[in-house]
């Protein structure tokens, strides 16, 4: 069940019955799974199908000829994994599971049939697309003017919102399944300093981590320490116009 994403895109525009309803029936067509640190697909691959994750982490990432790795984005439960992915012939980029993921692949045929079908659920997908663009500024920002201590927290607060959004927070905790190495990966730091500003950030009592479970008892505190501002994130509502009880005109095709 795509629960997640109704839930996200439901943050952009009220959908109808229907329009769950066609979400969970393209969702349900060809489920598959991966097994931790797997492929999903590979730089250079052709991509076929849209994908969306059901279950478990996963994360975009480029590597360079000499093995290092960069993490451009995480993709948690409701997200999309390159909903226009059809207009590539080649990928210029891998995603790779992080914990073992339960996902759908959407094909060409079935994305195309449910925005054709159902509008609000299309203009949901362009709020959607236009807040994954201002993710990816965002950790341009963060890449080039924050410190680590900043980078590390604002990589922080962003997860736990998001995850929030989407039903996946208990309280001020969450699952963070994610290695020292891949936040590492994703900000540019190395292991040593990623644990030594993670040691930083528990001594000052704005984290704690157990396992991989995630705490922040002040994320206010902590977003002050991140420089963040979660504006970025689009999430409040900014779509509640786009009511699904009102008329939606079709464009003549």
């Amino acid at each position: 069940m795509p629960q997640h994403l109704i839930r996200k895109l439901e943050q952009f525009t009220r959908l109808c019955h229907e329009d769950r309803c066609a979400l969970v029936e393209t969702a349900n067509q060809r489920p598959r799974l991966y097994g931790a640190h797997q492929d999903i697909i590979r730089e250079g691959d052709t991509p076929e199908h849209v994908n969306l994750i059901l279950d478990g982490w996963a994360c975009r990432y480029k590597t360079l000829e000499n093995g290092r790795r960069q993490i451009i984005s995480f993709f948690m439960p409701g997200d999309l994994c390159d909903p226009h992915i059809f207009v590539l012939r080649a990928m210029d980029h891998s995603i790779g599971a992080i914990t073992s993921v339960r996902l759908a692949e959407i094909s060409r045929a079935a994305m195309m049939r449910l925005t054709d079908r159902h509008p609000r659920v299309t203009r949901a997908l362009w709020w959607e697309t236009l807040v994954t663009a201002a993710v990816q500024r965002e950790w341009t920002v963060n890449l080039g003017q924050r410190t680590a201590l900043e980078r590390l927290a604002h990589l922080l607060c962003e997860l736990f919102i998001r995850l929030r959004a989407v039903g996946l927070t208990d309280g001020d905790s969450c699952l963070l399944p994610v290695t020292q190495v891949d936040l590492g990966d994703a900000t540019g730091l190395s292991n040593v300093h990623v644990n030594r500003v993670l040691q930083e950030l528990r001594a000052a009592g704005q984290i704690a981590l157990k396992g991989k479970r995630l705490t922040i008892p002040d994320l206010e505190a902590l977003q002050d320490v991140a420089l963040f501002n979660p504006n970025y994130l689009h999430l409040d509502r900014e779509g509640r116009h786009l009511d699904a009880n009102q008329t939606v005109e079709h464009t003549p095709g």
